[in-house]
């Protein structure tokens, strides 16, 4: 097994290829940016010697997966990473990437470049040191994350039926722990109707839909309940055309997190029985769930205990935690292969213009890594 000194003396290596992937702004919305990094991650993976597939899209990026070892009849090991940030073209130009007190500041830096740039790394000095697996390695690479993985949500379902493990290189917990829970996510759009009228000459007339909107939000964040861990945040509100025309359509989006899929039955249930409250008013609710809770059951602990394992035996102490944020792991753990999440680099700031990785961690990170593809 390679040592930390063996990765620590490479951490140029790792700074180098990161920096890379984070000069390619790759925003979730621009299809030709993710395309341009996933070009430079498919050349990366063919000059590692992997089979690799584009799964072609029309309105994201393409997705890429790369194997290698092969087997009909093994399911090996998958890692997840996605491509996409939530970063417009141009973040780059205003922020420059930046090294200062051992951090890389840099929009996509810790969300989830690191993590692509651990997974290249990691398997191209493992193939130098000829200490390559034989087990079948599949590295999925999505372009749609950061916008609820709708389209390479069948895609990541599909490989990870076929897996014996499933490792996440999303970031760490700021506190360099795994994620061995998430919260599932989702959001409500309520869109509420009236009847317009002139504010001044016919107020009578008309029926308020931003009025009918307002006791619909103030119910919907009453379904907050911290005990059970869910949470519903009225985040975008919209409605009306001018102050002297009662507006006849109002609009909300809601954005929901719960631990437990018994809380997405309740909402549900409360959204399917809302009525409206003004004389005159409609209300149309509509719950959407993008990702499944992912629990810290038996096989989550189980997972987390070998990895935990392993990383001792490096001379890494693990710990682990929870987080509301959604990512593909989520997705995987409803179909029973052991996940493991947050396999990424340390950092803080994320989605932020503070967003940093720390460039110590990544020596870590990517020991931790080499240790369960090689070990697991």
């Amino acid at each position: 097994m390679l040592s930390l000194a063996d990765f620590s003396a490479r951490t140029d290596d790792i700074v180098h290829l990161l920096t890379r992937l984070v000069e390619i702004e790759s925003p979730s919305t621009d299809k030709p940016a993710v395309d341009r990094i996933g070009e430079a991650i498919r050349q990366e993976l063919v000059s590692l010697g992997a089979a690799v597939i584009t799964d072609e899209q029309t309105v994201v990026g393409n997705h890429l997966i790369g194997r290698w070892n092969p087997s009909p009849k093994r399911g090996g090991i998958l890692l997840l990473c996605h491509m996409d940030t939530v970063y417009a073209l141009g973040t780059l130009a205003q922020r420059p990437l930046r090294i200062e007190d051992g951090r890389m500041f840099g929009p996509g830096a810790l969300d989830m470049k690191a993590g692509i740039a651990l997974l290249l790394f990691v398997i191209r000095l493992l193939r130098q040191q000829g200490q390559f697996p034989q087990r079948p390695i599949t590295a999925l690479f999505t372009s749609d994350e950061e916008t609820g993985s709708q389209h390479s949500h069948a895609l990541i379902a599909q490989l990870a039926a076929q897996a014996e493990l499933v490792l996440c290189l999303e970031p760490a917990l700021a506190n360099g722990a795994l994620k061995t829970a998430r919260k599932g996510t989702g959001d409500i759009e309520i869109v509420a109707r009236g009847k317009a009228a002139h504010a001044g000459v016919d107020h009578e007339k008309g029926c308020n839909a931003i009025e009918e909107l307002a006791h619909h939000i103030l119910a919907v964040q009453c379904l907050t309940d911290y005990g059970r861990g869910t949470t519903l945040s009225v985040g975008l509100v919209s409605g009306g055309t001018r102050s002297n025309v009662v507006p006849d359509e109002a609009r909300a989006v809601v954005d929901v997190r719960v631990a437990v899929p018994e809380e997405l039955v309740r909402i549900r249930q409360w959204a399917q029985a809302r009525q409206p409250v003004l004389e005159g008013a409609q209300v149309a609710i509509h719950v959407k769930a993008d990702r499944p809770p992912m629990p810290r059951d038996a096989t989550m602990v189980a997972t987390f205990q070998k990895v935990q394992a392993i990383g001792s035996r490096l001379g890494l102490a693990l710990a682990e935690g929870s987080t509301g944020g959604g990512s593909d792991a989520n997705l995987v753990a409803p179909l029973g292969a052991p996940v493991i999440d947050g396999l990424g680099g340390v950092g803080d700031g994320a989605h932020s213009e503070r967003e940093y990785v720390m460039i110590p961690s990544l020596t870590d990170r990517a020991a931790l890594l080499a240790a369960i593809l090689t070990e697991w």
